[in-house]
């Protein structure tokens, strides 16, 4: 998303990330990958959990739970007009995008 964000912010896109990390966390990652949006900390998986995101999780045959990469489109109302879940980030801000334009 960073790379794309000046066409975001033209398309009038404001981007949110939301994840289980502290505040001084996110601060550093974004210094560090010059992350240019806002991050947010969801310290106690509140968020998540109301977007459905917090789950069970699988890597290298070990299970934990976790934050499900999903992005969600709310339009200027507040109402999601589209849900992308099990996101994989290469490629994928087109694909957002794109999404965005075809019900513009």
């Amino acid at each position: 998303f960073s790379k794309d964000y000046k066409k975001f912010q033209k398309a009038g896109i404001e981007i949110v990330g939301i994840s289980k990390d502290d505040v001084e966390s996110h601060k550093k990652f974004c210094d560090k990958m010059k992350i240019p949006y806002v991050l947010l900390a969801d310290t106690k998986t509140t968020v998540s959990k109301l977007f459905g995101v917090w789950g069970k999780k699988k890597f290298m045959g070990r299970e934990y739970m976790g934050i499900n990469r999903s992005t969600f489109l709310v339009n200027e109302n507040g109402k999601i007009f589209k849900v992308f879940e099990k996101v994989k980030a290469k490629g994928h801000s087109k694909e957002v995008l794109e999404a965005y334009s075809s019900v513009k």
